[in-house]
């Protein structure tokens, strides 16, 4: 019917044209939910911030139940194989992450262990109104969960399932949080422990038909908690911490936010960041480099750093790495250029 209308050079032409508008026809309208909220910029930021600028107590609290619920959520991921929403008719915003499986949300659980762990480690440590708190915990694990579901990546039920997975947690290990404290005085032979159990969970990961990034994801989690881990065990083992955060409960008020604190926290904050970027940089080379030629491979061949033998190893030394330097180098940094 087309073709008695339209001559063939016009059709041809609104061909392209629809093609070429099919492509743009999709554009992220809230970056506030794309980029503040759906990415792990926040996490990777937020955690390493807490520890230099608020209280080593909390981050240590927050890095381990982080770092177990990310270690289930990813797990269940591969032993489910729930498929990401069809698309269409969702658009999914991520194409990194978009070979993974759906069930459950990690990023729901990440921003529920997060919230709600603050949330009860600082009723009793620190004085604010409870309500509050519990207000901006529930606002942002919320608000994160909705960002799940504008990019495009989880359903409704992904994301239910992840937050209730990630309660079912912290009810079940909250005993034990005491236990977590005192993880920085243990046995010297606490370091061997901490780096042979992540590393044995990482390279023992459930095997999937086809490669993702969720085993790369795994490793670098499980080795920055080894990390952190390791570098509070350090500091105390050493006596590297002049004054030692008490792990027991302390009621203190929070003090006021001035100019002076804002400027120290955010030049100490940027040159734990840049010394951490320096020794992720150089640790991974390093670790690549050992393994190219241990296990004979090219070294432009990329597709060489996805296999068993090398991804975990490099992403396990690299992390780590990276975790005590955010524990204990970055403080004697710090308090070399005075800045504690």
């Amino acid at each position: 019917e087309l073709n008695t209308q339209f001559s063939k050079e016009e059709i041809q032409m609104a061909s392209k044209y629809i093609k070429k508008c099919s492509i743009c026809l999709y554009i992220v309208k809230n970056y506030f939910y794309y980029y503040a909220l759906g990415q792990e910029v926040f996490y990777i930021t937020f955690l390493p911030f807490t520890h230099w600028n608020i209280d080593p107590y909390l981050s240590r609290r927050l890095v381990m139940i982080w770092v177990l619920v990310m270690y289930v959520g990813q797990v269940t991921k591969d032993m489910l194989k729930w498929p990401r929403p069809s698309s269409p008719p969702v658009v999914k915003l991520e194409k990194r992450v978009i070979a993974e499986f759906g069930m459950p949300s990690t990023h729901a659980m990440a921003a529920t262990a997060i919230s709600f762990t603050l949330l009860i480690s600082t009723m009793d440590r620190y004085q604010y109104p409870f309500a509050l708190g519990l207000t901006m915990a529930v606002v942002f694990s919320g608000l994160v969960c909705l960002s799940r579901l504008y990019t495009g990546m989880h359903t409704v039920l992904d994301v239910l399932g992840g937050v209730l997975i990630t309660v079912f947690l912290i009810v079940l290990t909250y005993p034990a949080w005491t236990l977590i404290d005192c993880l920085d005085s243990a046995s010297p032979l606490f370091p061997v422990c901490v780096l042979v159990v992540p590393f044995f969970l990482c390279y023992n990961y459930p095997v999937s038909d086809y490669y993702s990034p969720t085993r790369a994801d795994t490793t670098t989690i499980l080795a920055a908690g080894a990390g952190v881990a390791i570098g509070f065990w350090i500091n105390h083992f050493f006596q590297l911490v002049s004054q030692p955060a008490d792990s027991l409960p302390v009621i203190q008020n929070i003090p006021p936010l001035t100019t002076d604190m804002l400027v120290l926290g955010l030049t100490k904050f940027i040159v734990g960041i840049v010394l951490i970027l320096l020794v992720r940089q150089l640790v991974q080379n390093l670790s690549l480099q050992v393994l190219y030629s241990w296990f004979k491979v090219v070294t432009r061949n990329k597709e060489a750093r996805r296999r068993l033998e090398i991804e975990v190893p490099y992403k396990f030394v690299t992390y780590t790495s990276v975790g005590i330097c955010a524990t204990t180098f970055v403080p004697m940094l710090h308090r070399f250029l005075g800045l504690l």
